[in-house]
């Protein structure tokens, strides 16, 4: 029989940290909605779109590598 392919934890891990970074990801979407109009493409929310990953990031990290230990 053969090994079944690996589960990746990382995407749970993703979506169980969501909720702990609503409000990077409610700062994210207000600049969405304020950017959407904008015919010139000058604005842009990559720096509300980073901090949203980045708390996400911060909070799988440490759980990510306790299981890959």
């Amino acid at each position: 029989m053969a090994d079944a392919e690996p589960v990746d934890p990382k995407n749970y891990l993703e979506e169980r940290c969501k909720p702990q970074c609503v409000k990077s990801l409610y700062h994210y979407e207000r600049c969405m909605k304020r950017v959407e109009n904008d015919d010139s493409g000058q604005k842009h929310c990559t720096g509300q779109y980073f901090d949203y990953w980045s708390c996400v990031d911060k909070c799988v990290a440490p759980k990510l590598f306790d299981k890959l230990k």
